[in-house]
Parts: C-alpha cells; sequence; structure tokens
C-alpha cells in the first residue's frame, strides 16, 4: 500500500474518453485538502486501507497560526482528491522499464481504492472528489508549501 498525499490550494481531474482520449467526460474539483494518490499492492486488504486512510485524514500536514505542521485535513474542514495510481508500484530496480508486478489487480484494487475514499467520507467526515479507475485522466493541482509526503505500510 502506498499513498502519496499532496497538500493543494486546489486540484481537478478531468477523465478522457473516445478514440484518442480526447474528450473529457468527467470532471471532479476540490479546494483546499490533499490531492491522494493511492495504489494497491498484492497482499493488500481492507485493514491496510484502513489505516492509510486514518492515516491520511489524521496526518498534520497543514500549518497552524503558528506556522507548524499541526493540524490535518480533517481539522482544516478539505477536501480529498482520490486518484488510483498503479504506477506507484512501479520497480525501477532493474532495466529501464519499469515492473509493475507487485501492482494489485484491478479487480482487488478497484474496490479497495473505493473503501479508502468512503471511509475518509464515512469515518472522518471529509468530501471525496474521486478520479475513475482505469481511466487516462489529467491531474491538474496546486501544490502548497509545496508538501508532499509518502504514506506505506
Amino acid at each position: 500500500m502506498k499513498v502519496v498525499l499532496q497538500r493543494v490550494c486546489r486540484a481537478e481531474v478531468n477523465v478522457r474518453s473516445g478514440p484518442g482520449g480526447e474528450a473529457m467526460t468527467h470532471c471532479e474539483t476540490i479546494g483546499a485538502g490533499l490531492v491522494a494518490l493511492v495504489c494497491v499492492e498484492v497482499g493488500d486488504d481492507e485493514s491496510a486501507i484502513d489505516w492509510a486512510a486514518d492515516k491520511t485524514a489524521k496526518l498534520r500536514i497543514f500549518q497552524d497560526d503558528a506556522e507548524k505542521m499541526n493540524r490535518s485535513v480533517v481539522d482544516e474542514r478539505g477536501g480529498v482528491l482520490v486518484i488510483s495510481q498503479f504506477t506507484l508500484a512501479g520497480d525501477t530496480s532493474k532495466g529501464n522499464r519499469p515492473s509493475f508486478i507487485t501492482a494489485a489487480r484491478p479487480e482487488i484494487a478497484a474496490p479497495l481504492v473505493e473503501r479508502f475514499a468512503q471511509r475518509l467520507e464515512r469515518e472522518h467526515g471529509l468530501t471525496v472528489a474521486r478520479g475513475v479507475f482505469g481511466a487516462m485522466m489529467d491531474v491538474t493541482l496546486t501544490n502548497a508549501g509545496p508538501v508532499t509526503v509518502i504514506v506505506e505500510r
């Protein structure tokens, strides 16, 4: 399980469709909050997903009045844009083409990515926008800070 979190001022995802991927059919937008690039790997289960979602919600990477990172996305009442990102499983240790052998198969990963998003909504009361699993997407964001962290288990 890998999640790359980027603290953002705003973010959006547009899903490409049609021949050549020129048409945009789905758009989701958030204001201040987090973009969560979520990679489910072989062996990940519901407990790993729940842990990562809880860590995402509670991670103190937003500044307080003293400019210390003491506030979470929940404290900030921010949004979260959840994007499935199997390429985070890419192993580049050999050769020049990444190996994605550790990425979970789509039929396993898709429901777990959705569980991640739902847990943020249901357990933490966050507003969650989503990409579309397996689709070609254009993600636009303004990284605030910049702050980018990796959550791994």
